[in-house]
């Protein structure tokens, strides 16, 4: 399986959204090398494909437009977002990106939040790991946790609802 064009802007959406610095990936005959941040030569967010060397085909895709990467939250159907509604006036915290979230800090300790539970401005809500890198979900306003919508362990897609606060 070569790497389409949709695999190619869904991992720069992870990277993007991760730590990372750079991501080299082999996959049949073709490399695919992502840097973020300034590097001699290389375009911030670059991505470029290349041939490994003992492969005689070249395959070159060119990174994807602003437009292929929007976010396609809302989605039905098997696979797609969980399109959840918040209230009005409440906060939504968005995964920034594709994994598996985790709601508890190990898997024999309890959740970091409940409903209700009352959090400050960079509480830690939850965890997600992506390829096991994790990063933590940390609550972006002082308030209540009106709602949990991803369950723990759960895949979620970019930009889908984690959670709701209430503001206070």
């Amino acid at each position: 399986m070569a790497l389409s064009f949709k695999d190619v802007a869904e991992i720069l959406k992870l990277v993007d959204a991760s730590d990372c610095e750079e991501v080299v990936l082999e996959v049949e005959g073709t490399r695919l090398v992502v840097r973020k941040g300034q590097s001699a030569g290389h375009n911030p967010g670059a991505a470029s494909a290349t041939p490994v060397p003992d492969v005689s085909a070249s395959t070159s895709m060119p990174p994807p437009s602003a437009e292929q990467l929007a976010p396609t939250s809302n989605r039905d159907g098997a696979g797609g977002a969980i399109s959840a509604k918040i209230d009005d006036g409440f906060v939504a915290v968005r995964a920034p990106m594709v994994g598996t979230a985790y709601r508890r800090p190990a898997p024999d300790e309890p959740p970091f939040v409940e409903v209700g539970t009352r959090v400050e401005k960079g509480s830690p809500l939850c965890l997600i790991e992506v390829m096991k890198l994790y990063t933590t979900i940390k609550a972006p306003s002082d308030g209540v946790i009106a709602a949990i919508h991803a369950d723990d362990t759960a895949l979620v897609e970019f930009d889908q609802i984690l959670f709701s606060i209430r503001p206070e």
